[in-house]
């Protein structure tokens, strides 16, 4: 499948080692240009590429990026997509460490995908935002192991939704549908599910102990 990657940080550059190695044709990009991910290629045999071009002939586009960055991103940054491309939304709100007072989030009650979705112009599938990074290289296991980790995944697009999750099972690692993204307030940071490492049950009890009140920790101040 070919995948592109929009981000190079630890989530994005951690999938890239995993997409490349499972056989997939990956493109990745960030914002400082092609020429400063000549390690990361050549350690995974992915393809740097401008931002622009990350989601060209994509059936699955990550974008990984700080939620600040989002309104930055180039127009048309999913233009040349595969026409059923599935967008995977990693991003996190943290306004007092590193983003600053969002107001679609804080004043109009958007979830964090919401706002980034507005912002794509695409439908986004939530998934890998309570992940720790690590986990991604150390942590898969085959499908039916009793250590094997779930991870929430909410989206409105079903068949989208479904193109991912089988993507997370082909990584190592079980899924929860977490419902639409007007849900996924239920995974966002200070949820009982953010940074889980529980397989199914434990993620869906998580979820459903989640309450719509974004922690103090997690607000403007």
């Amino acid at each position: 499948m070919k995948i592109g990657i929009i981000g190079a940080g630890n989530i994005g550059g951690n999938l890239t080692r995993r997409l490349t190695a499972l056989g997939h044709e990956v493109s990745v990009a960030n914002s400082r240009g092609p020429q400063t991910l000549t390690e990361l290629a050549e350690e995974t045999g992915a393809t740097p590429v401008p931002a622009t071009e990350a989601a060209r002939g994509a059936e699955i586009v990550v974008v990984t990026v700080p939620l600040k960055a989002v309104p930055d991103l180039p127009a048309g940054i999913l233009d040349g997509a595969a026409p059923d491309v599935a967008v995977i939304d990693t991003g996190n709100y943290y306004p007092q460490q590193r983003d600053g007072r969002i107001a679609g989030i804080e004043d109009e009650g958007l979830t964090e995908s919401r706002w980034t979705e507005r912002h794509l112009g695409h439908p986004v599938i939530k998934a890998f935002n309570g992940t720790y990074a690590q986990d991604i290289l150390d942590r898969p296991r085959p499908a039916g192991d009793p250590d094997r980790t779930a991870l929430p995944v909410a989206g409105d697009d079903a068949a989208a939704k479904a193109k991912v999750r089988e993507l997370i099972g082909e990584l190592g690692f079980d899924t929860v549908d977490a419902g639409g993204i007007d849900d996924s307030w239920r995974q966002q940071p200070g949820t009982p599910v953010y940074g889980l490492r529980e397989g199914a049950e434990g993620v869906r009890k998580a979820l459903a102990e989640a309450s719509p009140e974004r922690p103090q920790d997690f607000r403007s101040r």
